[in-house]
C-alpha cells in the first residue's frame, strides 16, 4: 500500500471514532431519560391512585364518638387519639387503617374498649393512605402518649399486615380481617385475630392458610355474619361479602374479644 493510500485510510478512520462515541452517548442519554420518565410516571400514578377512592368515615358513628362523654377524642401530630375520660390508662393500642380507609372510620368500633377497659387508642394516618408506604416505627405513635406502659399494635386488612411487621416492638398483636406475611410463630406474643364469616376479601380460608405464621396459642375469633367492611364504619367495599350482623352487635363482639385480650396482659 502506498503512503498516500495509507494516509487516506488513516484519515478516514480517525473521524469515525468520535462519531461512534457520540452516537453511543446519545443512545445512553435517550435510554436514561426514558427510564426516568417511566419511573416518574409510576410515582405520579401511585400518588394519584392513593388519593382516589379514599373511603371516608361515616358521619353517624363518628358523631356518636364525639358525643360520648366517656371518651376524649383528639388529633395529636396527625394521628387520631382516643383516651378514657376517667383518666390515664396503662394499656394502649396503635391501630393502622386498611388501604385508603380514613382513620376516623375505626373510632366507633374501638370506642367501647376505650371507655370500658380504659385503653388508649392511637389510630394512625398512613402515608399516601397505604400502610406499606409508611416507614415510621411503632415508637412514632407510642411516644404520642408517653404515660402508657403496655402497647398493643393492630390493624385492619393491609393495616394488619403492617402491624405484623411492627409487632416485635409491641406487647401484643391485634388483627382485624387480616393475617401476617411475617413469621411471628416463635415470638411468644399474645395475638388476637378477628375475622368475618362473610368477608369477601380476607376470606376465612386466607386467615386459616396463614395461621401458622402466628403463635400456637393465638386466639382466632370468627364473627358470624361479619364482612370485611364490618370492621370499620366507611360503607360497603368492592369485592366484599354481604354482612349479616348489625353494627351494634359487631361492636359488642369486637369489644368483648379485645377486653379478653387486654385482661390477659401482665400489668
Amino acid at each position: 500500500m502506498s503512503r498516500d493510500a495509507a494516509a487516506v485510510r488513516a484519515a478516514g478512520d480517525e473521524p469515525g471514532r468520535p462519531r461512534r462515541r457520540s452516537r453511543t452517548r446519545r443512545i445512553v442519554v435517550i435510554v436514561a431519560l426514558s427510564l426516568i420518565g417511566v419511573v416518574a410516571a409510576g410515582v405520579i400514578g401511585i400518588l394519584v391512585w392513593s388519593q382516589v377512592g379514599v373511603m371516608d368515615a361515616e358521619a353517624g358513628p363518628l358523631d356518636a364518638v364525639h358525643a360520648d362523654e366517656r371518651i376524649v377524642m383528639s388529633e395529636v401530630e396527625g394521628s387520631v387519639v382516643l383516651q378514657p375520660a376517667a383518666g390515664p390508662s396503662d394499656v394502649g393500642l396503635v391501630f393502622i387503617p386498611g388501604a385508603k380507609v380514613q382513620a376516623e372510620a375505626y373510632a366507633a368500633i374501638l370506642a367501647d374498649v376505650v371507655a370500658e377497659d380504659e385503653v388508649t387508642v392511637v389510630i394512625t394516618r398512613p402515608w399516601l393512605n397505604l400502610a406499606f408506604f409508611d416507614p415510621r416505627p411503632l415508637s412514632s405513635f407510642t411516644e404520642l402518649v408517653p404515660s402508657v406502659d403496655t402497647w398493643l399494635v393492630g390493624g385492619h386488612s393491609l393495616g394488619g399486615v403492617r402491624a405484623c411487621q411492627l409487632a416485635e416492638d409491641a406487647d401484643g398483636l391485634v388483627l382485624f380481617a387480616s393475617y401476617c406475611a411475617t413469621d411471628l410463630s416463635a415470638s411468644g406474643l399474645p395475638v388476637l385475630s378477628l375475622s368475618g364469616s362473610e368477608d369477601g376479601l380476607t376470606t376465612p380460608q386466607k386467615v386459616d392458610d396463614n395461621r401458622h405464621l402466628l403463635p400456637e396459642d393465638a386466639a382466632f375469633v370468627e364473627i358470624a355474619g361479619a364482612s370485611h367492611a364490618s370492621f370499620g364504619d366507611y360503607g360497603p367495599q368492592a369485592g366484599d361479602g354481604t354482612p349479616a350482623i348489625s353494627a351494634p352487635d359487631m361492636r359488642a363482639e369486637v369489644t368483648a374479644a379485645l377486653s379478653d385480650l387486654v385482661g390477659s396482659l401482665p400489668r
